[in-house]
């Protein structure tokens, strides 16, 4: 009896000593985290005449960053996080246009600060509250502040904004340059220092109380976490970062309107985070950067309908991937990992029948991208019998891409299903 509790007792300090020692580790940084930042400096050499489009990548990356520090390891949902990134772009341009103050550093402070003081403020009200309440109360914080600019038009110069903001040279040596090279440089900078700073936070007691937070917050005030408290702290830390953020696009871009503080910016980040995936710090990065590419790419090809595609890749990500681009990588790569061990892909079951569900799939995939197609050109096609006649152009091509996506689609989900179905079985 004695040998049986011993050996229970040598158990639990294993555990212990276990569990200590990956959250010790867990701050270290490992080689993989390197391949995003040498992605950016090599953006920087291989498309120099892109570094306008980089820049504005780079600030979706902080924006969105700011929100997971909420969402993803707070669990605080919001739709109104726009209404920081406002505060912080109006700062910058309201301490040009008003007080002639454009050194940009201290500017990005002020932005961080005056942000930071705005989100202490409602969150001390807001995060009382739980659910459906939070997310209306952080939109009608947006609302409010873009209504209240609005209202003294004569200080933020209403929808028309504040046009042809001067910025004086970075440390005062380095001016900016037609092509946004020294912008790049200097939000990169700024992404790094701020990413640096999240992701100690994350890793550090206060972030797994977070964490306990997200995951149970009555256990949390079970054990007297001053659960409030850690709320409104972090939700400061990240309205301040998307200050950070604000300020930095006012500052690249040399103008600012009340539009920062639209509904379409919160939401924006918002399905940033969900395709890139919460909680994982690196989702943000990934995330931001798809959303970007597609709009710019998407835009070009349908300046009416372009939202469709990033709506349809919305569907695939929540459908398919509710964890994220992030964390379906992670996924494919543990199983792959446990398959190549365990020799399960050789219990890889295919069906007859399944050739007939991807026939549907196709037909149905066609005629969706009929439909798009016919809606996309519109505007060169306002009959449905031009559009058929361009054949085999772009209806053909909007047909064949329909399909083809979908039976892709129906092509993994079967063999996911009949693989797991065959391990289960083995099992």
């Amino acid at each position: 009896m004695a040998a049986s509790e011993k050996s229970r007792e040598l158990a639990a300090t294993g555990a212990r000593e276990r569990a200590a020692g990956y959250l010790v580790g867990r701050h270290r940084f490992r080689p993989a985290e390197a391949l995003p930042w040498l992605l950016a400096i090599a953006a920087f050499f291989l498309f120099p005449d892109r570094m306008t489009f980089g820049n504005q990548a780079l600030i979706m990356v902080m924006f969105a960053l700011s929100l997971d520090l909420i969402l993803g390891y707070a669990g605080i949902v919001s739709l109104g996080h726009a209404a920081f990134f406002g505060v912080g772009a109006y700062t910058v341009g309201l301490l040009i246009a008003r007080l002639d103050w454009s050194e940009p550093l201290s500017s990005l402070l002020a932005a961080a600060m005056l942000s930071g003081l705005i989100g202490f403020v409602t969150g001390w009200f807001i995060l009382r509250y739980r659910g459906l309440t939070v997310i209306m109360l952080t939109l009608a914080t947006a609302i409010m502040l873009q209504e209240a600019g609005n209202l003294r038009s004569d200080i933020s110069g209403g929808y028309d904004g504040l046009p042809g903001l001067v910025i004086s040279p970075l440390f005062g040596i380095f001016d900016y340059d037609l092509y946004g090279h020294v912008n790049y440089l200097y939000v990169l900078g700024v992404l790094a220092v701020i990413f640096y700073m999240v992701r100690r936070i994350v890793y550090s007691p206060f972030g797994q109380a977070l964490t306990g937070i997200r995951e149970n917050v009555r256990r949390m005030h079970a054990i007297g976490s001053p659960v409030h408290r850690r709320l409104v702290t972090v939700y400061t830390i990240s309205a301040a970062i998307a200050g950070v953020a604000g300020a930095l696009f006012t500052q690249t871009n040399a103008y600012v309107t009340l539009t920062v503080f639209d509904f379409d910016n919160s939401a924006k980040v918002m399905v940033m985070l969900i395709l890139g995936g919460t909680g994982r710090l690196y989702g943000a990065f990934i995330g931001a950067v798809v959303y970007m590419m597609l709009e710019d790419h998407l835009s070009k090809l349908s300046p009416t309908f372009w939202q469709f595609g990033i709506g349809l890749l919305l569907i695939l990500a929540v459908l398919f991937a509710p964890r994220g681009l992030l964390g379906l990588v992670e996924e494919i790569s543990r199983k792959s990992w446990r398959r190549g061990r365990a020799g399960a892909a050789r219990r890889l079951i295919w069906k007859g029948e399944h050739w007939t569900v991807l026939a549907g799939s196709a037909v149905d995939g066609a005629a969706i991208g009929f439909i798009v197609g016919f809606a996309a050109n519109f505007g060169q096609a306002h009959l449905l019998s031009e559009y058929i006649a361009s054949l085999p152009g772009r209806a053909l091509a909007f047909t064949c891409f329909g399909a083809l996506v979908a039976t892709a689609i129906n092509a993994i989900y079967l063999a996911f299903t009949s693989r797991a179905a065959a391990e289960d079985r083995g099992s």
